[in-house]
C-alpha cells in the first residue's frame, strides 16, 4: 500500500499531516510513502529528510493523487483534490462532517473511503489518534501567547519605582481542552483568570488551575450531554449567558472563546456590543 501526503493549500496552513518520523513508522508496517516536493517545508521538514526516511518526493499533486493508496493530508480535500478521487483512494483528514453536507456528498459521489479524524470518538481506546485534542490544546496555548503579543501590558502585575501594574484580567469562554490550555497558559503567566462553561462539573477544574469559575444563575444551568459535550442552550439561557458578559465585559482586559458544540457550527459569544463594552 502506498501513502501518500499533498501539500496543504489554505492560505496560512503550516501543518503537514506526514513527518519524517512518521515515513519510518509506516515503512516499519510494510507499506511506502510519497510526499509531494515542499509538503512540509512551512512546518520546518525540507524534502531531503523525507527522503532520507525513505519517502519518494514527487513534484506535484497529480501525481501524488494518482500514485498513492491513502491520502492523508490535514485540512478537508479542496474542490481540485475531490476530482482526485476514485473509488481505490482512502483520504483521511479533518473533515467536519456535519458543517460540511456539499463536500461530504461530494466525495461520496467519488466512492472514496473518508476517514473524519474531528470524529474518532475521544475515549482511551482511541485517544493516539485524538488529533482535535492535540491541535485544541495547541489552540487554546497559542490563543494567549497571541493575545500577550498583541496586549500591550505585563499579564503578571508588577510593582516599580512608577507605580503599580496590576494583573490582566482574562476571561476564557469554554473550559474544554483548548479552554483549559489558555486557562493554564493565562495563569501561568500571571494573569488574573475568570472562566465559564455551560457545564457546572467543570467549575472543580477550573478552580484547581488557579482561575475562578463565573456561575451562571439560571434554573436549568446544566448542558452537559451524556457524553460529557455542550449541548445546545435554549433562548432563555443564552440571554441570561449574555448578561453575564455583559457585567464582565467593562472589566476583563482579554476574551478568549474556546466554547463548540460537536457537529454544529462554534457559538458567536462575543458579539460587537460586547466588544464595545470593553476598555480601550
Amino acid at each position: 500500500m502506498i501513502v501518500g501526503t499533498p501539500k496543504e493549500t489554505a492560505r496560512g496552513e503550516a501543518r503537514v499531516a506526514m513527518t519524517p518520523k512518521s515515513v519510518k513508522d509506516i515503512a516499519r508496517l510494510g507499506h511506502e510513502c510519497i510526499i509531494e516536493a515542499g509538503a512540509g517545508a512551512a512546518a520546518g521538514f525540507e524534502d531531503a529528510a523525507y527522503e532520507a526516511a525513505g519517502a519518494k518526493v514527487v513534484k506535484t499533486a497529480a501525481a501524488l493523487f494518482r500514485e498513492a493508496d491513502v491520502i492523508a493530508k490535514v485540512r478537508p480535500p479542496s474542490e481540485a483534490e475531490v476530482k482526485r478521487l476514485n473509488a481505490d483512494k482512502t483520504l483521511i483528514s479533518f473533515f467536519h462532517p456535519a458543517q460540511n453536507q456539499a463536500l461530504l456528498e461530494a466525495v461520496s459521489k467519488t466512492g472514496a473511503t473518508a476517514i473524519a479524524m474531528d470524529m474518532v470518538p475521544r475515549i482511551s481506546r482511541a485517544q493516539k489518534m485524538d488529533a482535535l485534542s492535540s491541535m485544541a490544546n495547541i489552540a487554546g496555548y497559542r490563543a494567549v501567547i497571541e493575545a500577550g503579543a498583541n496586549f500591550g501590558r505585563f499579564f503578571t502585575g508588577q510593582v516599580t519605582a512608577a507605580g503599580k501594574i496590576p494583573p490582566a484580567k482574562v476571561l476564557v469562554i469554554g473550559a474544554g481542552v483548548a479552554g483549559l490550555a489558555a486557562i493554564g497558559t493565562a495563569v501561568s503567566l500571571g494573569a488574573q483568570v475568570y472562566a465559564f462553561d455551560v457545564r457546572p462539573e467543570v467549575a472543580e477544574q477550573i478552580e484547581s488551575m488557579g482561575a475562578e469559575f463565573l456561575m451562571l444563575d439560571f434554573s436549568d444551568s446544566n448542558l452537559s450531554s451524556e457524553e460529557g459535550y455542550a449541548k445546545p442552550a435554549s433562548p432563555e439561557f443564552l440571554e441570561a449567558e449574555m448578561k453575564l458578559f455583559r457585567q464582565q465585559a467593562a472589566e476583563v482586559d482579554i476574551v478568549i472563546t474556546t466554547a463548540l458544540i460537536p457537529g454544529r457550527p462554534a457559538p458567536k459569544l462575543w458579539p460587537e456590543e460586547m466588544v464595545k463594552l470593553m476598555k480601550p
